[in-house]
Formats: C-alpha cells, sequence, structure tokens
C-alpha cells in the first residue's frame, strides 16, 4: 500500500510538471506578445517621426511652431486634469486621493537643457535645436491618437530636444537631456564593450581638468545598459582597472553606481604613461572576449588625456608616440583576427591647453576619432557623442533597419514604479548613410509582466530575459575614409579631421541647413504662466481639479515636518507594536514545540508510513495553489 502510494504520488507530480511546463511556456509567450507589440509600437512611432522630418523646412512647419509649444517648466497646459489615484500618484504633491499632479493628456510638453535654451524667456537660440522642436511638433497628434492606451512615449533629438506626452511639469528645471540617457545610447548604438581610460597624472589637477574627466567618465558609464561591458582603467606612473576587477563587467544599476563611486574618488597624481594604460586596456578585452563574458559585438576605447607621454616604452628616444601607436594597431587587429570583433580607438583631449598632437595622430593612425573637450565645455555630452554617433551610423539600414533596444527594468522617478522602456533609432532616410536624428522610445509599468510570470521585476531571471531582448542585434560599421572624415568633422570641427577627404559637404553624417533660416521663430511658447515658480505651486493640484491648489504643497510639509509631539507618539507607538510582535511570535514559538513534542510521542512508524492515501492530492493542491511557480500568491 506504501509503495502504491509513493508511486500514485510520483505519476501525479510528473503530470504536474508536463502541465506546468506548458503554463509556463503559456505564460513566456503571453509575455512575448506583450513585448512584441511595443516594439511594433515604437517602430511605428519612428516611422512617424520621420516623415515629420521631411517637412522640417517647410514654411508652414516654421511659422506655425512659433508660441505653439509647451514648456515643462514655464507653461500653463490647455487642458490639464488633477491626475487620478489610479493612473498615476505623484508623491511630491500628496497621496493621490487629496492631491495629486496636473497633466494634459492632449498635448505634449517640451524640454530643453539649461545650457541650449540660453535666449529670452528660455529659447534655444541654435538653429537645429529650434528645428527640432519645430519637426517633432508635427508628429504631435499621433502621439496624442496614440497615447490612449496609456503608455507615455517620447522622442530625444540627437541636438538635446525631449518631446514627452502626456505633458506635465519637471520638477527639477533645465537638467533633462535625453542623450545621457540609458534608452537614447542604447537604441543609438546597440551593445557594445566600453573601455574608459582615465588619465589621473599630476597635470590633471591644473584648470579643473580632473573634474572634467570625472564628469566625462561618469556621463558615459550613465548611457550604459544591461546589452553592454565596461570596464575603467586608470594610468599615471602605471595603469590599473578600477574596482578590482580584472576584465569587462555587465553595466548593471549596481554595477555603475559602483563604478561611478569609484570614478568620484580618483586623485590626480604622477606621470603619464599611454603605453600601460592601452596595454591594460586591452588585456582586460582579451581576458573578457575568453571568458565570453563579452557582449559579442562592437568595442569602443575611450582614451582621456590632457598631456604627453612622459613615461614608458620610447620616452627619451623620440619613438614613444611610435611605440603607443603600433601597440595599439597590434592589438586591435588581434581581435580582429581572433574574435571578429571590432574595435575603434575614441581619444578625447581634456582642456585648451591640452596637447592635441599625440591623441589626434594617435587617434587617425588607427581609423579611430579624436574630439577636443575646452575644460568649460557648455555641452560635454555633445563632445562625448562621437562613439555612440559612429554606431548609429551601423544601425540606419540592412539587416539594423528595425533594431530595438530595451533597457533594464527601473523604478520610475515620478510614479515610483517598476517599468521598462523599448526605444529604436531615428533617421533621414534619404540621405546615404542615413543621417542619425535621435531616438523614440515607449514606456511600460512592468505590473502586468510581474503578474503574468510570477517573478519581481528586479529579479536575476527578470534582468536575463532584458539581456537577452538587448543584444539580439549588432551593428556593423561599414564607413568610408570619407565617412569617418565626416564624423570627425561633426564631433571637433575641420581641426579634428585626418584629411581623408576635401569635401566639406559630408552628405549623411553633417545635416543639411534649411534654406531659410530666417523663417525660424524666436518665441517657441505658447505661454510662460508659470516662469520661475516652485514646482509645487506649478503642478500640484486637489483631486478633480485643472488648476494647482495652494493646499497641497502645505499638506506635503505639514505631514513630513512632524512636530516634536508627534515624532514622540510615532515613536512609542512603534515601540507598542514591537512589543506586541515580540509577544505573538514568542507564543507561536512555544505552541509549535509542545506540538512537535506531542507528535513525536505518539507516532512510531517511519517517515514512508506517513505517506497514506490521499497525500498526493494534498501534494498537488500545494502545487497548484502556488501556481507551478506562476502568478502572485
Amino acid at each position: 500500500m506504501i509503495y502504491k502510494n509513493l508511486l500514485s504520488v510520483l505519476f501525479s507530480t510528473a503530470s504536474l510538471l508536463i502541465f506546468c511546463s506548458a503554463s509556463s511556456l503559456d505564460r513566456e509567450n503571453e509575455v512575448k506578445l506583450i513585448m512584441q507589440r511595443m516594439e511594433y509600437d515604437v517602430l511605428a512611432f519612428r516611422d512617424e517621426m520621420e516623415r515629420a522630418y521631411t517637412a522640417r523646412c517647410d514654411t508652414p512647419t516654421l511659422t506655425e511652431c512659433s508660441e505653439n509649444n509647451f514648456n515643462d517648466c514655464s507653461s500653463t497646459y490647455p487642458n490639464q486634469q488633477c491626475m487620478k489615484a489610479d493612473e498615476l500618484v505623484v508623491s511630491s504633491c500628496g497621496d493621490g486621493e487629496s492631491c495629486n499632479g496636473l497633466w494634459d493628456k492632449t498635448q505634449s510638453t517640451v524640454r530643453i537643457p539649461a545650457n541650449l535654451a540660453q535666449a529670452m524667456q528660455d529659447n534655444p537660440s541654435d538653429p537645429e535645436v529650434v528645428e527640432s522642436v519645430c519637426y517633432s511638433r508635427l508628429a504631435e497628434e499621433y502621439m496624442v491618437e496614440k497615447y490612449n492606451n496609456g503608455n507615455q512615449m517620447y522622442f530625444g533629438s540627437s541636438t538635446g530636444t525631449f518631446r514627452i506626452i502626456p505633458a506635465r511639469h519637471s520638477k527639477v528645471c533645465g537638467v533633462y537631456d535625453p542623450r545621457r540617457r540609458p534608452w537614447f545610447v542604447a537604441a543609438s548604438s546597440g551593445p557594445k564593450d566600453v573601455v574608459l581610460v582615465i588619465d589621473i597624472s599630476g597635470s590633471m589637477n591644473d584648470s579643473g581638468r580632473m573634474g572634467l574627466a570625472k564628469e566625462a567618465a561618469i556621463t558615459i558609464v550613465d548611457t550604459l545598459t544591461v546589452a553592454d561591458r565596461v570596464a575603467i582603467v586608470t594610468f599615471s606612473d602605471g595603469a590599473s582597472q578600477v574596482g578590482g576587477y580584472s576584465g569587462l563587467i555587465r553595466a548593471t544599476s549596481e554595477n555603475k553606481d559602483t563604478l561611478i563611486q569609484a570614478i568620484k574618488g580618483l586623485q590626480a597624481n604622477g606621470s603619464t604613461n599611454f603605453y600601460d594604460a592601452f596595454n591594460t586596456a586591452f588585456n582586460a578585452l582579451d581576458q573578457t572576449i575568453r571568458s565570453e563574458s563579452t557582449s559579442g559585438c562592437n568595442i569602443a576605447v575611450l582614451f582621456m588625456t590632457d598631456g604627453k607621454i612622459t613615461e614608458g616604452p620610447g620616452v627619451g628616444e623620440g619613438t614613444a608616440e611610435d611605440a603607443v601607436t603600433n601597440l595599439v594597431n597590434e592589438r586591435t587587429e588581434q581581435l580582429a583576427t581572433n574574435f571578429n570583433q571590432k574595435t575603434t580607438i575614441f581619444t578625447f583631449s581634456l582642456g585648451q591647453q591640452a596637447d592635441h598632437t599625440v591623441t589626434k595622430r594617435l587617434a587617425c593612425s588607427t581609423n579611430g576619432i579624436w574630439t577636443p573637450v575646452d575644460d568649460f565645455s557648455d555641452d560635454l555630452v555633445a563632445a562625448m557623442s562621437s562613439y555612440y554617433k559612429l554606431y548609429a551610423l551601423g544601425l540606419g539600414e540592412g539587416s539594423n533597419k528595425d533594431f530595438t533596444a530595451w533597457v533594464e527594468p527601473y523604478r520610475f522617478h515620478t510614479a515610483g514604479k517598476m517599468g521598462t522602456s523599448v526605444s529604436t533609432p531615428v533617421y533621414d532616410r534619404s540621405v546615404s548613410p542615413p543621417l542619425f536624428l535621435g531616438a523614440v522610445a515607449v514606456d511600460t509599468y512592468m505590473d502586468a509582466i510581474e503578474e503574468i510570470l510570477g517573478e519581481d521585476a528586479s529579479s536575476s531571471t527578470m534582468l536575463d530575459r532584458f539581456v537577452v531582448l538587448s543584444t539580439a542585434r549588432c551593428p556593423k560599421i561599414e564607413l568610408t575614409e570619407c565617412e569617418l572624415d565626416a564624423l570627425r568633422f561633426f564631433g571637433g570641427g575641420e581641426e579634428a579631421t585626418c584629411g581623408a577627404c576635401n569635401t566639406t559637404g559630408y552628405v549623411g553624417i553633417v545635416p543639411e541647413k534649411c534654406p531659410f533660416q530666417s523663417d525660424l521663430p524666436n518665441n517657441l511658447w505658447d505661454n510662460t504662466d508659470m516662469e520661475g515658480k516652485r514646482y509645487e505651486d506649478r503642478a500640484c493640484c486637489e483631486s478633480g481639479g485643472i488648476v494647482p491648489s495652494d493646499s497641497c504643497p502645505a499638506t506635503l510639509s505639514n505631514s513630513t515636518l512632524m512636530t516634536s509631539e508627534e515624532t514622540e507618539e510615532t515613536d512609542n507607538t512603534g515601540l507598542i507594536v514591537g512589543i506586541t510582535a515580540a509577544a505573538v511570535i514568542f507564543v507561536l514559538a512555544l505552541l509549535i514545540f509542545l506540538w512537535k513534542k506531542k507528535s513525536s510521542q505518539a507516532t512510531t512508524k517511519t517517515g514512508m508510513d506517513k505517506i497514506g492515501p490521499g497525500a498526493e492530492i494534498f501534494f498537488l493542491k500545494s502545487l497548484v495553489a502556488r501556481g507551478c511557480g506562476g502568478g502572485r500568491g
């Protein structure tokens, strides 16, 4: 009887496992359909934005753009309303029930970094920045229509402007730059292995260059996604890898935070050894590829320095530059031959007094890109963007035409809920190679996916899914010498070119100017009613309201700034709850002990004898109750 019951349990368990396997497959397919639909939506959005770009120079596009956009910090929205708690809760305003934030689901809003909005009333003066606001406005009707499904959607231009629906106020003004966001860089560059090589020699203390290098490095690390691998090498007299790693690591949020903290702690001292710097960088790449921990895609080595070579092979003999150039060419050739991976060297001269000769020669001699960066660069993102712009050229046509990128699930700033974004690059496809314009993206909360799979958005298995989604395709870079020189020109002007071409047309790399720039509007904004006001005074509203409320910020302040009596009451309540919980735990432990003692005295049979009729039914029910590992029990 015992063995019969055991066989019954085993048979039933096997049947359940088969059922669970099929059920798990169904759940995975359901999630796959959700993600495919999002990819379809973002590609359709891309098509609409590319159509809008074709009319960027039309007179109606420019004239109707004047005073017809809404600023994320200074404008009142025409159809704004207080969000419902089940839509979104802005904790800065309240609990969502009595007070929440204003938004307008019938309008998009525009954000421009402060350094690009230097004209009157926070207007941009750069014609390309103005153009990007005006042509993206042509896609607003489409954005409003598609927003009905509830997913936030937005466009970030390569010039730094950002258009998003629904329209709502930014908490901090003038700081958001889409080019610094992972969704933007992932869409424009695809998966990659990135090694940042940072000069920490003594001269980097001059003119604040160490601070500039740190800011640049943090900017790059911030933009990476789980599809990327990253390492940081610092050098002065010698070189070493930051963080104690011996190879590249996956750019998860946790790993990026660790590296950023390490960057912030860097100190400058010593001489300048380029040779050791590159040798250490290539050793890290070799180890990563051999251990199969690479992204399997393109390799970018970003080299930042302000000085000349003062340490290493060839110093004092006049051959130090040749030694470094030969090393770089030899190691990049090895990576291409042994592992079929293309490596591009991006060199950056930091500071107006930096020596440009060595870094430019190094880039030109290795088919790389050199960019000078001023001590007080007002657009560091643009200065450091040459590496993703190069890879963007490989995503505009052929098999990569419909490339999409997913980012690691993250906590949305406004709602505080876990979500994810899928993005894709936008191009002017009328030229060859296609001209990179920016990226579009669609957001979604993770609730539905978590519910279907029974997994937390931050779990390792969930992360693995997004890694697979984001590394599916690798941009293939095939540029002519002229196209590469055009990209150098686009990033650093004429002085950054290597003389590969005699033309300055650079079609497909540098955007063509509109013929009638006098038609560009001087004022983009419909109104600036909220200019200079605090976020709470611009955005917070009472439930059901359509205008900002004076009471919501005060309510929030009162709830966060408790009196000493309230604090004491809260502390006493916590103490009472703690004592009560401890008492309950003690009583439960005592009951379990007495029950076990009684059971051991009453039972003399073996564990096998306890498998009786109905045991398999109880076992199956317990598994089914847990949903075969799915659902939210």
